[in-house]
């Protein structure tokens, strides 16, 4: 099921009018989410040992290959000979590893087997490296515009905005629901088989383990994303209408306004006003013709307005 509409709250900066008006959407390192657990799986290892030590060769070779290969490709190296060289740095560095992690699992710092230290180093391993290979970019969006908290949280404090998008598009995008509660736990058999034997169902449900998991504190947001690569990119949703908080200047929304008159795309504008005597928040269209009437204006002194005083 995909919603129909989705929201974006913003504050009004530079950065702001410049996506707006160039249609793009700015795609997060989730990283640098404000919730330091958003997109930070925890592996477990429910794996034996060599098969822990096959998910971790898989996944370094494949990184390794894939970086090496495609720095070679732009230094104009031949597609053969960088393939066969990126493939061996592969295998050599995940060979390194392994050798690395058997020999620090005999330390005498670990009070447990030399194996059970071994899986553990594994696990710590496949967990770094299973972050490595999720460099998405997380692009977040509500299913509502009246949300008190969101206003104050992402609006600006009300004197930003809330863009709204429609799915109308073509290819048609695909927005993920975010879960809320459960575990970050992710079991090293899921990604062996998303991974290493390439299990289609896995590697969705893996995705959503790792990319669409939240506190529950978190459902107030009512969360959709879009995943791509990090960054500007242009919008894969249509835009369709603009909200303004209640504390957004009318300066802003002209500014606003007037950016986005031309568009091929017609663009609804919005203001949210309280509903008075409760906490609810409503919104009603924007008199353009109020607005056009007054801005921009001209400021004229009083001797400019009435002209010279006489005796």
């Amino acid at each position: 099921m995909q919603p129909r509409k989705v929201y974006r709250y913003r504050s009004f900066t530079s950065l702001t009018v410049d996506a707006l008006v160039r249609d793009e959407l700015f795609f997060s390192d989730p990283g640098a989410f404000n919730d330091p657990l958003d997109c930070q799986p925890t592996v477990e290892a429910d794996s034996g040992l060599e098969e822990l030590r096959e998910i971790l060769s898989g996944l370094i070779s494949r990184r390794i290959f894939s970086e090496t290969a495609s720095s070679l490709r732009k230094n104009k190296v031949k597609e053969e000979s960088a393939s066969q060289y990126a493939s061996k740095l592969a295998q050599r560095e995940a060979k390194d590893m392994l050798e690395s992690i058997t020999y620090y699992s005999t330390g005498p710092e670990y009070d447990c087997s030399r194996e059970e230290a071994e899986i553990w180093l594994l696990t710590v391993e496949i967990e770094r490296e299973l972050l490595k290979r999720y460099g998405k970019g997380v692009c977040c969006f509500s299913s509502v515009y009246d949300n008190p908290l969101l206003w104050s949280h992402y609006g600006d404090q009300h004197k930003g905005m809330c863009i709204g998008y429609n799915l109308t598009r073509n290819p048609e995008p695909r927005l993920y629901k975010v879960n809320y509660g459960g575990s970050r736990i992710v079991p090293t058999s899921l990604i062996k088989r998303a991974i290493a034997d390439g299990d289609k169902e896995a590697r969705d449900l893996l995705d959503k383990y790792i990319l669409l998991r939240k506190a529950s504190p978190w459902r107030y947001e009512r969360e959709w994303r879009l995943l791509g690569q990090r960054g500007l990119q242009d919008s894969p949703l249509r835009m369709i209408e603009i909200t303004f908080g209640l504390r957004c200047s009318d300066a802003v929304k002209h500014s606003i306004v007037s950016a986005l008159s031309n568009r091929d795309s017609a663009v609804k504008f919005y203001e949210m006003h309280e509903v008075r005597g409760s906490f609810k928040l409503s919104r009603r269209p924007i008199d353009m013709g109020e607005m056009h009437a007054y801005y921009p204006r001209v400021a004229l002194s009083g001797l400019e307005i009435f002209g010279p005083v006489s005796d």
